[in-house]
């Protein structure tokens, strides 16, 4: 399955998936229509409606398919937010216990790093941009004069 269909807002994935199967119906009924002409007709007549059911079966199993790869993509993103945030209070529990100086600048770089990541990359993943740069520079010396 291509990325751009996971990637397509739901009501808009219906619709590809209704269109898909109406045109995949259309095609199938206007083949027959061509082929069942003249002695052949009573031949395509004696098909039991009972055939029909299979393309609902299929359109079942595509949707379905569909629907699992979403929900994986789905638990993998919230997996991911929840070990970043696990992380980041680890940082800040660690930093209480370093206390004084030290405690603050850590503390200022997670609330930094938040900032950042709320009003930068959040927005440019829900525009699904790539990140071109790298991290802010302030985000970048701070960082460094907290190593040294």
């Amino acid at each position: 399955m291509s990325d751009w269909l996971h990637n397509l807002p739901v009501p808009w994935m219906a619709l590809v998936v209704f269109g898909f199967t109406y045109l995949l119906a259309a095609a199938i009924h206007a083949g027959i229509a061509m082929v069942a002409a003249g002695e052949r007709a009573k031949s395509f007549k004696t098909i039991s409606p009972g055939m029909l059911p299979v393309l609902g079966i299929i359109f079942g199993l595509f949707v379905a398919f569909t629907a699992a790869q979403v929900w994986s993509d789905s638990d993998r993103a919230s997996s991911a937010v929840s070990r970043e945030a696990s992380a980041l209070r680890s940082v800040v529990v660690l930093a209480g216990n370093l206390g004084g100086e030290t405690e603050t600048r850590l503390r200022g770089l997670v609330r930094a790093y938040i900032e950042e990541a709320a009003s930068v990359e959040w927005p440019m993943m829900a525009r699904q941009t790539p990140r071109s740069k790298p991290p802010r520079a302030h985000l970048r010396r701070r960082c460094n004069s907290f190593s040294r």
